[in-house]
């Protein structure tokens, strides 16, 4: 019992310094991994990047801890981040402090809800996600998450379409329009890096490699810069009122979506007083028709807002520059339009206008590329939902936490939760096999709860296994979960003293470590395979593969159809499983007549039925004996063969006594062989077993088919050396 709750304590058997030495060493080298990682997949999660640091601080080490892997690495992956910022984007603003609240209660209720299932013993539940299903999703996901990264890859900056792929587009003509060259030199210098690194020796940590020289780089050159100034220094005509009136929309965004959130309030309140099942009142009907209204108003303004942002972005200025230092001064002039006699630095300026008001005396103007900037020093623990400002990390409001957001997040949060766990397990069990460790499913399903639950109070997003740093660890040869601890240290150190060095890592060097983790998700094999097996499980991967994409960034509506139609399948399988005629091959063994083509005894019909006989296909079985008496007019004999009935409930009991009923009452025998325990003790509960009697039932086939043939020959009026060449007893092919 000791070791059911403390897992952990089972590495220390046999534990000696040397295996320490190689946990040590295995737990560095993951995290020199995880941490660039984990500050790319934050950004794609929706959040400021040193979210994926206290996301990759508490995880590894709690999942290791109470999980049954020992080499399992568990942090932000890419699948989860991506699915997290499209269930939450709906509710908030992407990076602002609601939104952060917002991802960090997520990863609570999924922890809740993966906590619950392990100790429940459910984690066969994932198997409602079967691998067609979570191919074509894994596939979509991946194309998904690349072609995310590429407005950051590019450096142009536009606004979010309600389908991913009508975002792509605008990123395609922003990109035409201005690509920043050197944001896409440092793009494709950080793939060719870890590209050739992971050629030459893959145990070089070649992420961490990309990111130390971008990031010198970016530092020595002066990538990243930015001044601010303000709107008077801009010599556009018309661009204050453009400032003004973005503000305006801003404000009224902000204004409007305050009292929506206060009617909603009202709303809830007065569905609660209204439960006498009488239908709505009145005043319900008034209240949800303001929230409507004052929805459709936040859609207009949103559209106004996104007009003005996209005018002001695509605006693109010349400097003239006077000064240096802090005493530089800055004056902009539009680029095609410079007065005669003025001479400019010859680069590309552009305004930065994001979802927030702008500051006129402030104005964010860009010469340069984006880096990651200032990262906060130390943890953060706080109650899960507590609202925060994204720039500091310091608490602005108390906690959104409550029971109306975890119901409200739920439904979200268990497709993340069953989605991440199939990752995870799926991983471990591939180690398990090449490490020979035992693995438990449902503990490890503790181990990932307790690793998300925990960690929300330390300020982290939902996080999963990874395949990548899985590898690596194992590649490393970690011997126990202490290499996750040593990780999730490290982790630690770098929040406390070593975050400045991140300052001018290049968001261009994210964008390439996501582009680059999410390629092996990749697996057109998978449809090939998939397809080969079962055209229809083919089927379904490719359509769950091209709903996700289609729908996306909504990804729960690839899974969805996905799991409906394998639910489907199996619901037409169970209610339609193979009924066959047997027959006797040129091997001496009795088989389905109808796929080998084979010849059928006139007289006696060998029906072998395989599926459990229940209310969905109780009638199927009447069908099929129908079919074949259609089929044999000469027919005298009925034999059932029931090895293939592992389970039959009171409709398959009924069916089959009305099905005897049919047949003795038109003058053929019936008699059954191969009947399982279970459906054995069914029929004699309810008297089947009487009816059709005790001297009808036989141990096996063979038994059975030469008792009827006996019988058929020696009691009726055929001939009494039996048929000539019957097919059950000598192999005749069709």
């Amino acid at each position: 019992m000791i070791y059911k709750i403390f897992p952990f304590m089972l590495w220390f058997k046999g534990y000696s310094g040397g295996k320490f030495q190689i946990d040590l060493m295995a737990g560095i080298t993951v995290a020199m991994v995880l941490i660039p990682q984990s500050m790319a997949y934050a950004q794609l999660a929706g959040l400021p990047a040193y979210y994926g640091l206290y996301a990759a601080f508490l995880p590894p080490m709690v999942a290791a801890l109470f999980g049954s892997s020992r080499q399992l690495a568990t942090g932000p992956v890419a699948v989860v981040s991506l699915m997290s910022a499209a269930s939450l984007e709906p509710l908030a603003t992407a990076g602002g402090p609601e939104f952060i609240a917002y991802s960090i209660i997520l990863a609570l209720t999924v922890g809740v809800f993966q906590f619950s299932l392990g100790v429940l013993r459910l984690g066969m539940v994932v198997n409602f996600l079967s691998h067609p299903v979570i191919n074509g999703f894994t596939n979509a996901a991946a194309i998904i998450i690349a072609s995310s990264q590429f407005s950051k890859f590019f450096g142009v900056y536009v606004d979010k379409a309600p389908h991913h792929y009508e975002t792509m587009m605008r990123v395609g003509q922003a990109a035409l329009d201005y690509t920043h060259i050197p944001t896409l030199l440092y793009g494709i210098g950080s793939v060719v890096i870890m590209v050739i690194l992971k050629k030459v020796n893959p145990r070089i940590p070649n992420v961490l490699v990309a990111v130390a020289v971008t990031t010198v780089i970016s530092l020595m050159t002066g990538f990243n810069n930015d001044v601010f100034v303000d709107v008077s220094k801009v010599q556009l005509d018309g661009l204050s009122h453009k400032v003004e009136a973005f503000n305006h929309t801003v404000a009224e965004i902000e204004a409007i979506g305050s009292e929506r959130a206060q009617l909603g309030l009202q709303v809830d309140e007065q569905k609660k007083l209204e439960t006498g099942g009488h239908g709505k009142s009145i005043e319900l009907i008034q209240l949800e028709a303001e929230v409507a209204m004052l929805t459709a108003n936040i859609n207009a303004a949103k559209h106004h807002a996104q007009v003005y942002r996209g005018e002001m972005r695509d605006m693109k200025f010349e400097a003239v520059k006077t000064g240096e230092g802090a005493d530089a001064q800055f004056t902009f002039y539009p680029k095609e339009a410079i007065p005669a006699g003025i001479d400019t630095d010859g680069g590309i300026w552009r305004l930065k206008v994001g979802n927030s008001l702008l500051d006129a005396t402030k104005l964010k103007v860009m010469g340069g590329g984006a880096i990651v900037g200032k990262i906060p020093t130390g943890l953060s623990f706080a109650m899960p939902g507590t609202i925060k400002d994204p720039a500091t990390g310091k608490k602005t409001g108390e906690s959104m936490f409550g029971m109306k957001t975890f119901m409200k997040l739920l439904p979200t949060a268990i497709i993340i939760s069953l989605l991440g766990f199939m990752e995870a397990i799926a991983i471990a069990k591939a180690m398990a096999a090449k490490t020979g460790q035992k693995l438990d499913a449902n503990q490890e399903l503790i181990g990932q709860g307790l690793a998300n639950m925990l960690g929300s109070f330390g300020g982290s997003y939902a996080v999963s296994g990874s395949f990548s740093r899985s590898a690596v660890n194992l590649q490393a040869g970690a011997v126990s979960g202490i290499s996750s601890v040593v990780t999730s240290l490290v982790v630690v150190l770098t929040l406390f003293f070593f975050t400045p060095l991140l300052y001018h890592l290049p968001q261009a060097t994210l964008a390439a470590v996501i582009m680059m983790a999410v390629i092996g998700l990749v697996n057109i094999n998978g449809f090939v395979h998939a397809w080969k097996a079962q055209w229809y499980d083919g089927a379904i991967s490719i359509l769950c593969f091209l709903v996700t994409l289609y729908f996306a960034p909504h990804l729960d509506k690839g899974i969805m159809v996905g799991v409906a139609l394998s639910m489907a399948v199996f619901l037409y399988k169970s209610m339609r499983p193979v009924v066959a005629s047997l027959s006797r091959d040129e091997e001496n063994v009795l088989t389905s007549a109808e796929h080998f083509r084979l010849k059928g005894c006139k007289h006696v019909s060998v029906v072998r039925f395989d599926g459990a006989l229940f209310f969905a296909n109780a009638s199927y079985l009447d069908e099929q004996v129908a079919k074949f008496r259609t089929e044999q007019p000469d027919l005298r004999y009925i034999l059932l063969d029931a090895k293939g009935i592992n389970d039959m409930d009171a409709s398959g009991e009924e069916a089959l006594e009305l099905l005897v009923e049919r047949i003795r009452s038109a003058g053929l025998g019936f008699a059954m062989c191969g009947v399982k325990g279970q459906v054995v003790v069914v029929m004699k509960r309810t008297g089947l077993w009487n009816k059709i009697g005790t001297e009808h039932f036989y141990a096996d086939t063979e038994a059975a088919v030469k008792a009827i043939l006996d019988v058929i020959h020696n009691d009726t009026d055929l001939p009494k050396d039996g048929c000539k060449n019957c097919p059950l007893t000598k192999y005749i092919p069709a």
